[in-house]
């Protein structure tokens, strides 16, 4: 035996840590530089408020998402929009626009499956979110929505093939029933695009994250309006011009949409930053200046098959840096701890205040 006590030096330093707080790690009290008043006294300032949280760990565990799920976000109201513009090309008369839209909202979903099945790692994932269906989940009524759109955009998307079929046989019965089994899974994607187009925004709206949660009220017609830009911009790339003119009121709508819808996100206090700033701010502002030019482009194109395909290829590129700038603005506000606890201070000062007489 020894006289001497064991030592509690790794105690005490984890103590006074905690003690001292974020930037002073060896417990003591930093007085502060003191700077002269106007009345010529002296008067200690306040350092600024460190949001680091304990043992750097962030307040909130950061969405594990991939960025497939951000792909996923973009390729789905790809789809939802190209539905839409194909059925209502149907309903007009434009069956060169409809061809488009049908393919490449089966392009769009087939895509955003993939995606989505990718970031579950096992395809078997996705089977199991079917064997449920809860009202109170978006995930869930998502996964029913895109289980239900994508059968129906393929059939739409395969009727398109009937003309290459012999006109006689059995073959030639495919020929002549296809169009209108067509006509009808087209019409009831159609009438599932707009679920299928705005349950994102939901489901991003529905987590903790706070720059998502917080944009509930401006998420889905952000994606509502990104959605419908999207199909839009590959109409004008690959439809007929001379089918193209309602495509052209159609950008017009779905930029007023989102605009407004983006505008409001940034307006929603602290938590607005990540779209305004790093890369998240950096991706949400070029995708609305290519929305700009792709409207503006596209209003004036008219017949100029080169002005169609660079308003298209604008209002593509634009609903791409959208998507993935919202996505990374929403990891960047889990990450950040002020953006919890900032937030959740002023609500309860607000009750507070209101509670007290």
């Amino acid at each position: 035996m020894t006289d001497e006590t064991p030592s509690n030096e790794p105690v005490d330093a984890r103590l006074r840590e905690f003690q001292a707080g974020p930037g002073q790690p060896d417990g003591k009290r930093h007085r502060q530089p003191r700077r002269r008043g106007g009345d010529g006294g002296e008067q200690l300032t306040v350092p600024p408020a460190d949001f680091a949280s304990y043992y750097g760990r962030p307040v909130l565990k950061p969405p594990v998402w991939k960025d497939d799920i951000a792909g996923y976000l973009f390729t789905g109201g790809l789809a939802a929009g190209s539905a839409l513009i194909g059925a209502g090309a149907q309903l007009t008369g434009r069956p060169g626009l409809r061809k488009v839209g049908r393919w490449t909202a089966l392009g769009g979903v087939a895509a955003s499956t993939y995606l989505l099945v990718h970031d579950l790692g096992r395809p078997a994932r996705f089977h199991h979110m079917l064997r449920v269906a809860k009202v109170t989940s978006p995930m869930s009524v998502g996964t029913w929505i895109l289980a239900t759109f994508g059968p129906l955009a393929g059939v739409a998307a395969i009727a398109e093939l009937a003309p290459l079929l012999p006109q006689h046989g059995v073959l030639g019965l495919a020929r002549r029933i296809a169009p209108p089994i067509g006509t009808v899974a087209g019409l009831a994607a159609a009438a599932t695009a707009p679920a299928l187009a705005t349950y994102t925004g939901v489901l991003l709206a529905d987590t903790a994250v706070p720059s998502w949660h917080d944009g509930y009220r401006s998420l889905p017609f952000v994606f509502a309006g990104s959605a419908l830009a999207a199909a839009s911009g590959v109409g004008l790339i690959a439809a007929p011009v001379a089918e193209t003119a309602p495509l052209r009121r159609l950008v017009l709508a779905a930029a007023a949409v989102e605009l407004r819808g983006g505008y409001r996100l940034e307006q929603q206090g602290l938590t607005s930053e990540p779209y305004m700033h790093g890369r998240g701010g950096r991706l949400v502002k070029a995708g609305r200046a290519l929305l700009v030019v792709g409207t503006v482009a596209a209003l004036v194109s008219r017949r100029s098959r080169v002005l169609s395909a660079i308003s298209g290829a604008a209002l593509v590129a634009s609903s791409v840096a959208t998507r993935f700038g919202v996505f990374e603005a929403g990891r960047v506000s889990a990450r950040d701890p002020k953006y919890t606890v900032v937030p959740q201070r002023e609500r309860l000062d607000k009750n507070r205040s209101v509670t007290q007489p």
